[in-house]
């Protein structure tokens, strides 16, 4: 009777009946600290043991590529649409079936179908409260290197996959030559380069060494509890500098584990899950009845302020943004 239950389960979250294994194999871009805890718990509850094999986004993809049909992966769980969106293109994901998709917010969830995304975050800026008042900032994004008031002031994280997705969907709105423009205008600004590193950044805003700073909302939302003097500033509403960003998961489809696969990422999109992300974290939740802290703008409003964007739009102007940062000496 058990088989039977789970051979059910595995046909309506994922169309098929594949023979279940009491293992499953995760690559993650996600760090360990967001994802052995829900691991854990799913281990717990399911009795299936999981194997996480930890990496960058960037990592993942290449071994992903280089092990073909070869691969031990059953899952792929991303730190960002730009990988989750490079994958699906590649045709490396499994179509996910309505009992997996009908309760997430369809903001981030691709057409396709093919994955899963598990919270959100937004680009937004960081500012110094005791240096900066918000009506000393653009309206928009593209107007900061106009900001010569900052210059030697600003921080970035030209390194971090968020920040390049940013640019990559700024290819796509403005063009290459507006965003090389934009590139060497902040560059003009002598911005200080944090690497990937968004938390010694911040913590460099609240030394006196910066007074701005792009970045992500929650990393702000952590230093809120330290009661740093740094708070959120958001651009007008569908600016690209608010651009929102999904984690994901997708189940690759030479997995042996779909339906197990299938178990794993409905716990992703859970109640209890999505509760520790966003406590953890701060990162937005994408199922709904999730209390979320009152210094976090609602879910409804923020969503309203990010750009509407083809989540397919990233992956094909990442190395596109590359190059512009290379040829502008900051890669």
């Amino acid at each position: 009777m058990k088989r039977t239950l789970l051979a059910v389960t595995a046909l309506l979250l994922t169309g098929t009946s594949l023979a279940q294994t009491k293992t499953l194999t995760v690559y993650s871009g996600r760090a360990k600290t967001f994802v052995d805890p829900v691991v854990q718990q799913f281990e717990r509850q399911t009795g299936i043991k999981v194997n996480v094999r930890y990496g960058t986004d960037a990592q993942l993809v290449a071994a992903l590529r280089e092990e073909g049909s070869r691969s031990p992966a059953d899952v792929y769980w991303g730190n960002s649409v730009g990988a989750l969106g490079e994958l699906a293109e590649e045709g490396k994901f499994s179509k996910l079936g309505a009992a997996l998709t009908r309760n997430v917010s369809d903001d981030y969830l691709p057409d396709s179908r093919t994955w899963l995304p598990t919270t959100v975050r937004f680009r937004t800026l960081a500012y110094n409260t005791s240096k900066i008042k918000p009506d000393q900032l653009p309206d928009s994004i593209m107007d900061l290197p106009k900001m010569t008031s900052l210059k030697g002031r600003i921080g970035w994280t030209v390194s971090y996959p968020s920040f390049q997705d940013f640019l990559g969907v700024m290819i796509a709105q403005q063009g290459e030559q507006k965003t090389r423009a934009w590139i060497e205008g902040m560059k003009a600004l002598q911005p200080k380069d944090y690497k990937t590193s968004n938390v010694g950044m911040l913590e460099a805003m609240r030394a006196g060494e910066i007074d701005v700073a792009l970045t992500n909302h929650y990393y702000i939302q952590r230093v809120n509890r330290l009661n740093y003097p740094i708070d959120t500033y958001f651009f007008k509403n569908g600016d690209i500098g608010n651009l929102g960003n999904a984690t994901g998961a997708g189940i690759l489809k030479t997995s042996k584990n779909q339906g197990n696969a299938a178990r794993f990422l409905s716990a992703l999109v859970a109640k209890d899950a999505q509760t520790f992300f966003l406590s953890v974290n701060f990162e937005y939740p994408v199922i709904g009845n999730i209390l979320q802290p009152t210094t976090m703008l609602p879910y409804a409003d923020v969503i309203k302020r990010s750009p509407k964007v083809d989540p397919t739009v990233m992956p094909k102007n990442i190395e596109k943004a590359q190059k512009l940062l290379r040829d502008a000496g900051l890669l």
